[in-house]
Order: C-alpha cells, then sequence, then structure tokens
C-alpha cells in the first residue's frame, strides 16, 4: 500500500485520517493530527477557535473597564497623584489577563467552554497547568498585537516570523468518538 502519487508507504497519521474519514467523516478526518508525542488529537475548528477567542477577549476588556472604574474610585478616594493612576492603569492590561489565566489551568476558560473546546500543550496533550496565566496574557493582549504585525508585515512583502507552536485547541468531543471508534 502506497500514498497514491508519490509511491511511499502512508504514514500512521495518514492510515489514522483514512480511518476516521470512513467512521467519523472528512471535516473531523481532515483536523486530525498527532502531538509531539505520537497520540493522535482533533484539533478544534476555525470558527471555533476564533469564537472561544473572542469571548476571551470580551472578558479581558470588561475586566479592564471594570479595573479602570475601581481604580478611578479609588483614585478620586484616595487623592491619588496622576502619574500613580497612569502606571496603575496600565499595568491593569497585565494584570487581569493574568488574574483571568488563574482560571485556565485545565484549559477551559469561558471561551473554551462556551465553544466546547480546550487549550492543551502540543508536546504530550496535557493540561496548560500553570502556565496558563501567560497563555491568557499572550491570547488576550499579544495575540492582536501579532495579528497586526503579521498583517503589516504581509502588505510590506515580508515573510512569515520563525517560532513554534506550544499550545493548541482540540475538540473534546471529537475525542471522544475518535477513542470509542478505536483511533488512537
Amino acid at each position: 500500500m502506497t500514498v497514491r502519487g508519490t509511491g511511499r508507504p502512508p504514514t500512521r497519521l495518514e492510515i489514522a485520517r483514512e480511518h476516521a474519514e470512513r467512521v467519523l467523516g472528512r471535516r473531523t478526518a481532515k483536523r486530525l493530527a498527532a502531538f509531539d508525542n505520537g497520540t493522535l488529537y482533533v484539533e478544534a475548528g476555525g470558527g471555533a477557535r476564533f469564537l472561544a477567542w473572542l469571548v476571551d477577549f470580551v472578558v479581558y476588556i470588561l475586566g479592564v473597564g471594570v479595573g479602570f472604574v475601581v481604580l478611578s474610585l479609588v483614585a478620586v478616594a484616595a487623592g491619588l497623584p496622576d502619574g500613580t493612576v497612569a502606571l496603575l492603569a496600565i499595568s491593569l492590561l497585565f494584570v487581569v489577563p493574568l488574574l483571568y489565566g488563574l482560571c485556565y489551568g485545565n484549559g477551559r476558560a469561558l471561551g473554551a467552554v462556551l465553544t466546547g473546546t480546550q487549550l492543551v500543550r502540543v508536546k504530550d496533550g496535557g493540561r496548560v497547568g500553570g502556565r496558563a496565566c501567560w497563555a491568557m496574557l499572550v491570547r488576550t493582549l499579544l495575540m492582536p498585537l501579532l495579528l497586526i504585525a503579521v498583517i503589516v508585515g504581509a502588505l510590506s512583502g515580508g515573510g512569515s516570523a520563525p517560532g513554534s507552536l506550544a499550545r493548541t485547541s482540540i475538540d473534546p468531543a471529537a475525542m471522544r468518538q475518535l477513542h470509542a471508534a478505536g483511533i488512537r
């Protein structure tokens, strides 16, 4: 058995995708991937990932807004100097996602819960754990900045930035179907 048009034997992932296509359907089979340790998983769809990010970003914006209101009330009541208030306001942009990330250790913040996805480590599919705070900071604050940089870079003819993926979103429901079908 060889891969059509290449003459090479199929990889484990290609065989699993063929089997998954028969059992779970073409759309789910296309999202089948492998962690760095070889374990198979089903990536969350692009729409679900975007919606999860959008919900988390809205929670971030609301948290920053509430923080600004509280900061304003405290600043007026305590008579804080303008420089201190400005520094505290800027720090809210970083503190809010870090605090929200504390709820994210199992990879299921509000956005993931609403979309049925879960953020896991690419290395082995394990929990995000203690680095969840950093993941939320990247997700809510740095990701929009990266998107702007990529768009500007693409419009100016630049190449893609080097780097590797440390976390990915999975579809737990499709994973359960995959395992029930005996595909691991």
